[in-house]
């Protein structure tokens, strides 16, 4: 009889890289966005996207170096400075080439994969350790992170030097480029703007969710199956969830958009653009907190918390920035990191104030 899908499956199910994803639809369309409001006010719309893209790529290094290695911004700006020559595109060239873009580096998982048989004692023991740490490797990661931030600065920037490139040529720069090329192509039928039929987005959401779900949970069951070992698990069980986060993301925007659409809770919409306004914002405060209650050089609580206490922090994260971001919109016009890169694209100070 085979085990069902227990509470621990409901992250990868409904959110483990399916925001990300949605995010770099987003990053995409906003890249043809930016672009006619530029043409539309006589700027050269080429030279302010590279400015934007050479400040989000230094405030990128910045964050991974000092703060955190998981920073996404510089893989952003590289997609971004890479991916912005084809908008011009039809969406019947944009969305198969984001597609083609995906599959890249899933085929370099696949091919990677079938060379572990190949691999060398130690180079194998090094990866499936940190695939499955052993109790000394988890003591180790605790005494840095609970360390202070001189302590894990070594640490810290190895980890991020490795994403920002082996990572990125095999993994990331295909991703998030893909996703941004579907991007501009969902921008241009539309799709964004709430002008699809109910029809249309009742369908996409209730497809996406049946063929996501699906495929998410055949690859858990897969990976129980090969009771999560390093040589299935790390290169192709995760492909399922590859795959079908594409499906569910999907579904999310088709349902944001029926809300948008019929005018459905709007309050809550209003919460949500808000946050989005001042989505570089939000990202770094959630590091600058984060950092600030976890690691040693402040509460030093790494470590020390169960999940349904780590859950609840980030609720509660959540619920002050859907309450404080529209707050602060009322009196600003953008963020104050938005503000810093405006200026610094535009090289000029922008107004801040609302009025």
């Amino acid at each position: 009889m085979e085990r069902p899908i227990g509470l621990g499956g409901l992250p990868t199910c409904f959110f483990d890289s399916k925001f990300m994803a949605i995010f770099s639809l987003l990053f995409g369309a906003g890249t043809v966005l930016i672009w006619q409001r530029s043409s539309r006010a006589g700027r050269k719309s080429t030279w302010l996207h590279y400015r934007r893209m050479f400040w989000l790529l230094l405030f990128g290094l910045a964050h991974a170096h000092l703060l955190w290695f998981g920073d996404i911004l510089f893989l952003y700006s590289v997609c971004g400075m890479t991916v912005y020559w084809l908008w011009g595109l039809s969406p019947r060239w944009l969305i198969p080439l984001g597609l083609s873009f995906i599959a890249v580096a899933s085929g370099i998982s696949l091919l990677i994969g079938f060379s572990v048989p190949y691999w060398d004692e130690p180079q194998l023991t090094e990866m499936t350790g940190s695939w499955s740490p052993t109790s000394n490797q988890v003591e180790e990661n605790l005494a840095i992170y609970r360390g202070s931030w001189l302590e894990q600065f070594s640490h810290r920037s190895e980890n991020a030097l490795f994403m920002e490139t082996f990572l990125l040529i095999i993994w990331g720069f295909w991703r998030a480029g893909g996703l941004m090329l579907i991007g501009m192509g969902f921008f241009k039928l539309a799709i964004f703007n709430a002008e699809k039929s109910n029809r249309f987005y009742i369908t996409g959401a209730m497809l996406g969710l049946l063929v996501g779900l699906a495929l998410i949970i055949t690859g858990i069951e897969e990976l129980e199956t090969a009771s999560w070992i390093f040589e299935y698990s790390f290169f192709f069980g995760t492909q399922f969830n590859y795959w079908g986060s594409l499906f569910i993301c999907f579904a999310y925007v088709c349902i944001v958009m029926l809300f948008c659409r019929n005018g459905w809770l709007k309050w809550l919409q209003k919460s949500l653009a808000a946050v989005g306004q001042m989505a570089l914002t939000n990202y770094l405060l959630q590091t600058i907190v984060c950092r600030t209650l976890f690691y040693g050089h402040g509460f030093g609580c790494y470590g020390y918390l169960s999940r349904s206490q780590l859950i609840g922090i980030v609720l509660v994260f959540w619920i002050v920035q859907m309450i404080g971001s529209p707050l602060w919109l009322k009196k600003f016009r953008f963020g104050p990191f938005e503000w810093l890169w405006r200026s610094l694209s535009y090289w000029r100070f922008q107004p801040i104030f609302t009025s």
